[in-house]
């Protein structure tokens, strides 16, 4: 059980293999050990990539086959918090999407296939730049969400 005024959320931040709007391509691998820190919440969560709008604390953040693989709780004691939890439970918003430095990227067709990134931070969003970049699951406040997709998947090498 977490505190009630938490509440966890679960998604796919980025995917591989698939063009962002801009044409962009996240390759594997692009996410190492060196370019995320080993403390996932030294990677904020934010809305909207406002800076000034932290939501809560990335607690997870995994690479697997399909791409980055992260979790997190929203602190519901912030108005925003509450109410990006309020329109996740809705259904009105749903997408997730990375703010990163690009360190290695090789041009490709229509856009850059992306081979390391330093990520800064991941934002709930209304509509991410990979349209597939999508919080799955998320719990009440209080409860904590099952561990059966993290718990089969790689840490971030």
């Amino acid at each position: 059980m977490i505190s009630a005024s938490r509440a966890e959320i679960e998604g796919y931040a980025a995917l591989f293999g698939q063009a962002d709007l801009s044409g962009d391509i996240i390759a594997p691998g692009a996410f190492s050990s060196k370019l995320i820190p080993p403390d996932p919440g030294q990677v904020r969560m934010l809305y909207q990539h406002q800076a000034e709008s932290p939501i809560g604390l990335w607690t997870d953040i995994k690479e697997d086959q399909r791409g980055l693989l992260v979790r997190g709780q929203l602190f519901l004691d912030t108005d925003q918090g509450r109410t990006t939890h309020r329109l996740i439970e809705g259904g009105a918003l749903d997408g997730l999407s990375i703010g990163f430095k690009t360190i290695k990227a090789r041009a490709s067709q229509g856009g850059r296939v992306l081979t390391a990134i330093d990520l800064w931070e991941i934002s709930v969003v209304t509509f991410p730049m990979s349209p597939s970049a999508r919080i799955l699951r998320h719990a009440e406040p209080g409860q904590r969400l099952p561990r059966n997709l993290l718990s089969s998947r790689r840490k971030v090498a």
